[in-house]
């Protein structure tokens, strides 16, 4: 909004007209009303999703790190994969530092039991590795509710489970094709949830809150414009990207530690920055060391 502001002239005699943006001046004085990242996480309950990303179980521990930390505990958790590996043993009663020394102190061999049959492992000492590091047995009894995605090979479809033996659905969801081998659960052969649920959402009910940790990078066997690494799109749901995060696997797991710190910084910064739609992305700054935040709503 525009008007015009009279001004006396030097000796008095004469008068001038100023123009005065009332509203930008306002605007200059008006505090924000859009609310951080941290506001929309406090201001409710959520429901913590974290997607698959072969070993990007380091990553998505780093970001819960802060988000415990912030006492910014989820009221329930679901995933697919490396989401159901460190949402799993979170719920089951982990903290983030807890978690994060077993995984760095995790070696190839510590999961490593080549053998024949129809996955280059075994599996047994993974699920040998979950039984020692779980504080419970079962999904039912978790600290809070927990729903992780695995797909049926014999129905060929996604399988969701919020009960039985901890170990054994965990490893379900994690039991990546060829290199684990399948695990027969309730008559089923399950293998690894990303198959068909890469975000880990098929056990969440329409409507819930949800804040969902989506990891980019995309998989050896993926293609560039498979439609399961797109960012999903559902109502009432907050997404983090975070960009440039260092990509461990089975032969990399020293840079799981680099993972966990860029999610952890990366996160740190995102909490601070003001939402405006419903996607926030963020620069991990493996190079530059200061994260970027670009906010942006959900393609169409």
């Amino acid at each position: 909004m525009w008007f015009l502001s009279r001004a006396s002239g030097s000796s008095g005699s004469s008068s001038r007209y100023l123009e005065v943006n009332v509203a930008g001046l306002l605007d200059k004085e008006r505090p924000s009303t859009q609310a951080t990242l941290r506001a929309w996480l406090s201001s409710e309950p959520f429901t913590l999703v974290m997607s698959s990303g072969f070993f990007s179980f380091f990553a998505h521990c780093g970001m819960l790190s802060v988000l415990e930390e912030e006492g910014l505990a989820p009221r329930a958790v679901a995933g697919s994969s490396a989401g159901a590996l460190t949402g799993g043993l979170w719920s089951a009663g982990l903290s983030t530092a807890a978690l994060s020394e077993f995984y760095f102190s995790m070696t190839r061999e510590s999961f490593w039991d080549p053998a024949p049959g129809p996955g280059l492992l075994r599996g047994k000492l993974f699920r040998e590795l979950l039984r020692q590091v779980s504080p419970v047995e079962r999904i039912e009894h978790c600290r809070c509710p927990l729903t992780v995605s695995a797909f049926d090979l014999v129905r060929f479809r996604i399988r969701t489970l919020s009960h039985g033996p901890f170990a054994e659905a965990i490893y379900a969801s994690c039991a990546v094709p060829f290199l684990f081998r399948p695990i027969r659960i309730g008559g089923a052969y399950l293998v690894d949830g990303g198959v068909s649920d890469r975000p880990g959402l098929a056990g969440v009910q329409v409507g819930e809150r949800i804040f969902y940790h989506h990891i980019v990078s995309r998989s050896p066997w993926r293609r560039r414009s498979s439609p399961a690494l797109r960012v999903p799109e559902r109502a009432n749901m907050m997404s983090l990207l975070i960009h440039g995060l260092p990509r461990p696997g089975p032969g990399a797991m020293h840079m799981g530690r680099d993972a966990w710190d860029s999610a952890q910084r990366a996160t740190r910064e995102a909490l601070d920055r003001c939402v405006t739609g419903s996607l926030v992305e963020v620069d991990s700054g493996e190079t530059t060391r200061r994260p970027d935040v670009r906010i942006r709503e959900p393609a169409a």
